[in-house]
């Protein structure tokens, strides 16, 4: 199947391009017609039934130019993703387009995207680097915290003939007023709260400490300006309480029984050793993230990268759309995150601008040592990093017949590029990794702190993405 655009790029400078895109007439015509059809669905003509009014009458009694019009609304956004994949540009950010006017019939769409693209890097070392790891560590006092942690998952409520103290579990009946009224969310039956969680709205479970089963309690707390039910933002409640119960927490003995709860394992000193193998294990793939992160950003700062300020802000821009998309898919409103934040949208952008720098500059140095290297990668490589993806989704995973059909379907679009670059680039970490020489952390932190002129205004690394390590931190 041809292409619908044909594609030439120009340099512009400042890691910025130009993609000339021409659209064939015949993809333009497909679109016009599908339009039509659209606009068919809720034309009364006589003589035509609704919805099979032919595409020469809608054109006739709309215009030509208006359904053209829907028609590339509709299709542009496709054919500039076309584009781009055809010139094969890692593009940064919102594109400015710019279209030819409307064309004629029988003639191509002409149009053309400047974009800001990601900076080339010039190598310096990158191999045989010494970077600072630190030791996976696993002290007493976090064995410690982590078997409170067993034991509080394994704790009892136990009824009590008390008054409720800080920490006491107590069942509760309320029923909330605002200005007499009730309210939706209001109200509740055998409610069981923990006394100091900060489950319910600030200053009600205080009021409850000092009642014990039985007794009532007019409960009055004032919502935030600011809360999410609009109903009682910014307003007074009053809720008439009822304690049923009071119970209390009871954590079990570290004893042989708990190491047989927790796991079947015969000891304390047995579920100890367990629980010490587990943080150690996480440790040890932290310090590897760790590590991996420091060496790309060890070859990033021997590599000669360009990075216009537009560029590093376009990029801060892009973190944060890929971050309101998680929240969305988290169910959380971005405008909700942005209200909690107390900044505007820009404000947290501009701050972002820092890490988005440090991101740019590790995919530049890491995709010019795919160059340098000439890392390819396989389809049985680009099926594996499909299988991992899959396992990390929440959805039943696809058959490996699946993973095929859906890679060579991505080839023949032409949609595998972003595919082949993650893998290219986890290989290009992992050459660097490999090639690098771990050396004690501390040596490494004296080496950075003798100053030289280029290490001026230097900040320390962060966490920041890496290649097949998710979307970036925000």
């Amino acid at each position: 199947m041809a292409a619908a655009t044909t594609t030439s790029t120009t340099e512009l400078g400042d890691s910025r391009v130009r993609v000339s895109v021409e659209v064939a007439s015949r993809e333009v015509e497909r679109e016009l017609e599908a339009a039509a059809r659209t606009f068919a669905r809720d034309l009364k003509i006589p003589g035509f039934r609704k919805g099979k009014v032919p595409t020469a009458v809608v054109l006739q009694r709309i215009g030509r130019e208006a359904v053209l019009d829907e028609a590339l609304r509709r299709a542009l956004p496709t054919w500039y993703e076309e584009a781009l994949r055809e010139a094969r540009i890692a593009a940064i950010g919102e594109p400015k387009l710019d279209l030819d006017g409307l064309p004629a019939k029988g003639a191509p769409l002409i149009f053309s995207i400047e974009v800001a693209v990601r900076p080339a890097a010039v190598v310096g070392q990158y191999k045989g680097l010494e970077v600072g790891r630190r030791e996976p560590e696993v002290s007493p006092a976090e064995i410690d915290a982590a078997i409170e942690r067993l034991r509080d998952s394994l704790a009892s409520l136990e009824t009590v003939a008390r008054p409720a103290v800080a920490g006491d579990f107590v069942v509760v009946d309320f029923t909330g007023l605002v200005e007499d009224e009730p309210f939706e969310g209001g109200e509740a039956r055998g409610y069981l709260l923990e006394l100091g969680s900060g489950q319910l709205i600030e200053s009600f479970e205080e009021q409850l400490v000092g009642l014990s089963a039985g007794e009532q309690r007019e409960v009055c707390v004032n919502f935030p300006a600011d809360y999410a039910a609009e109903q009682v933002a910014g307003r007074e409640a009053v809720f008439a309480t009822t304690v049923k119960e009071v119970k209390e927490k009871r954590l079990p003995a570290i004893d042989d029984d708990l190491a047989i709860e927790a796991g079947g394992y015969d000891s304390v000193s047995e579920l100890r050793a367990e629980v010490e193998s587990k943080l150690r294990a996480a440790r040890e793939e932290e310090v590897e993230q760790e590590f991996r992160e420091a060496v790309v950003d060890a070859a990033a700062a021997a590599a000669t990268i360009e990075l216009p300020g537009p560029i590093v802000h376009a990029k801060a821009h892009e973190m944060w759309e890929q971050t309101a998309r998680r929240l969305k898919r988290q169910g959380v409103d971005p405008e909700l995150y942005l209200s909690a934040t107390g900044k505007s949208e820009e404000e947290l952008i501009t701050e972002a601008e820092p890490d988005a720098e440090r991101a740019l500059r590790r995919e530049s140095v890491l995709a010019a040592i795919v160059e340098a290297e000439a890392i390819e990668a396989s389809d049985e490589e680009m099926l594996d990093a499909l299988r991992a993806a899959s396992k990390s989704a929440d959805q039943p995973a696809p058959s490996e017949q699946d993973l095929r059909t859906s890679l060579d379907r991505a080839k023949a679009e032409g949609r595998d590029d972003p595919l082949r670059e993650d893998v290219t680039m986890r290989k290009a970490l992992d050459t660097l990794v490999a090639a690098a020489k771990p050396i004690p952390l501390e040596r490494a932190q004296a080496r950075d702190k003798l100053w030289t002129p280029e290490k001026e205004g230097d900040q320390p690394p962060e966490r920041l993405w890496t290649p097949g390590s998710g979307e970036p931190a925000s």
